[in-house]
């Protein structure tokens, strides 16, 4: 039967770029679909001036949306850019017509140039059906704040950052990840930046070695840490102390961190860790480009044949050999050979991102000769995780 309202011959949708005079009804659609919010009209502006908001109209009715973020992405140390797909919602009456799959595949296509895309799925089949798969996660720490004000171990020169340090913060964060050879964290572009650094509800603080983004959260009860990043342990200490400092009003600290962040080892009683885990999806959009602007250990070599479905995707497709020697890597293609390892779209995504062999074979995701798995595993092995939500 039709749905309410839309008989089934008018139901005949286009998917395209949107321009400012769409504002107001996409704002309409994440009211529907997110709830009340302040409304920020200057980011989406420009967002939609670079070309990164696809809407899907029925007629004039705008029924879906999203839009992506320009940010660099980091894999075993070497930055990859990437597109962050946010904002995806289908208006409530028009759900469960194929809409978000239509949306998400045009996103793949508006991304065109980025070696990947990653987003956290509101709902995860719609994606998984465009090639994305589960990679990695958001770190949320909850620990009492007490613990924090007593780590300053020594004199570290820390001060207020603001806009006019964000040339600062990104080659420090950039220099960071690359040090620490991360696993997946972003760094944003520097309008992206530069408003973070104003936003008055967030306090920031710069070191020689070390950046800290933090305020409170749910009132004066909570703080919430954004980001604390640092190349030593004396800085990292510096920075958690100032968050500490709050433990006379505030009851907890909830921090993004890295799942093995040091400041973990720099508590003096850990005994319980209160961890939530959100989960967010990787794609592979161009599979060569991905593997050349990746690192890898540099201890590794490895020459595996591959085997790549991806529809939507069809020059990632076919059969390569994938080549890792002293921290780089290269795809080619080759002649299809009989021991590969056969991956679709989302399998290629998961091994990017470092998910074991063994369990994308358990999960039936990963097919073929399994004479290359550890070889594989130890390429790609890491533990991918984002400070930011997008």
């Amino acid at each position: 039967m039709p749905r309410p309202g839309h008989a089934v011959a008018s139901w005949s949708v286009e998917t395209r770029t949107l321009e400012p005079a769409d504002l107001d009804a996409v704002h309409d659609l994440w009211i529907r679909a997110f709830g009340p919010s302040d409304r920020d009209d200057a980011w989406a502006l420009r967002a939609m001036g670079e070309g990164r908001f696809l809407g899907v109209r029925d007629g004039r009715r705008l029924v879906a949306v999203g839009h992506y973020h320009p940010f660099e992405q980091w894999w075993h140390g070497r930055a990859v850019p990437m597109g962050g797909v946010g904002g995806v919602c289908v208006a409530p009456e028009d759900r469960g017509r194929g809409v978000g799959r239509r949306l998400a595949a045009g996103l793949l296509d508006l991304m065109d140039g980025r070696p990947l895309s990653a987003l956290y799925p509101a709902t995860a089949p719609v994606y998984r059906s465009v090639g994305y798969e589960h990679a990695g996660a958001q770190y949320r720490l909850t620990l009492p704040p007490a613990p924090l004000r007593t780590l300053a171990s020594g004199p570290v020169e820390v001060r207020r950052a603001g806009p006019a340090d964000t040339g600062e913060v990104l080659a420090l964060l950039r220099r960071l990840h690359a040090e620490a050879r991360h696993h997946g964290p972003i760094v944003p572009g520097e309008d992206q930046v530069r408003d973070f650094l104003q936003n008055e509800r967030v306090y920031s603080y710069l070191a020689a070695d070390g950046f800290l983004a933090y305020g409170w959260d749910g009132g004066r009860e909570d703080i919430a840490v954004h980001r604390c990043v640092a190349g030593s342990a004396a800085t990292a200490r510096a920075l958690w102390a100032v968050v500490g400092s709050g433990s006379s009003i505030a009851r907890t600290v909830r921090a993004n961190v890295a799942p093995d962040d040091p400041m973990l080892w720099l508590l003096r009683d850990r005994s319980e860790d209160e961890v939530r885990r959100i989960g967010w999806m990787l794609r592979v959009l161009d599979a060569p480009a991905a593997i050349a602007a990746r690192g890898f250990p540099v201890a590794v070599s490895v020459e595996v044949p591959l085997l790549v479905e991806d529809e939507l995707r069809p020059a990632n497709a076919g059969s390569w050999t994938l080549t890792v020697r002293e921290g780089r890597g290269r795809l080619e293609h080759a002649a299809e050979r009989r021991d590969a390892t056969r991956l679709p779209a989302r399998g290629l995504a998961a091994l990017y991102a470092g998910v074991p062999m063994a369990t994308l074979r358990g999960a039936g995701i990963v097919t073929g000769d399994a004479g290359a798995d550890p070889l594989l595993d130890a390429a790609f092995a890491g533990k991918p995780f984002m400070l930011d939500y997008f």
